[in-house]
C-alpha cells in the first residue's frame, strides 16, 4: 500500500495545507481516476495562492515595521 492509497492521510495533509473540502474532494477524485499529473497541477496552483498570500502579509508587516521605526525615531528626537 502506497501513500496514494491512504486517503485518510492525504485528506489530512491537504486539510493541514489549507485546502477546503471541495479542493480535497476534487484532488482525491483525480488521484482515484489516475490523473496524478492533474492533481499535482492543482497542488501547485494552491501553493502559488498560499505564497501570494504570504508575500502580501509580508508587505503588511514591512509597512508596520517601517511605521514603528519612524515613530521611535521621532520619539527619540523629542
Amino acid at each position: 500500500m502506497g501513500y496514494l492509497d491512504d486517503e485518510t492521510a492525504i485528506r489530512q495533509n491537504l486539510k493541514d495545507a489549507g485546502c477546503c473540502r471541495e479542493q480535497i474532494d476534487a484532488l482525491l477524485k483525480e488521484i482515484k481516476k489516475g490523473n496524478v499529473n492533474q492533481g499535482l497541477k492543482t497542488l501547485s496552483e494552491h501553493r502559488c495562492c498560499l505564497l501570494d498570500a504570504l508575500h502580501k502579509e509580508q508587505r503588511c508587516i514591512d509597512c508596520l515595521d517601517y511605521l514603528v521605526y519612524r515613530i521611535k525615531k521621532e520619539n527619540d528626537r523629542l
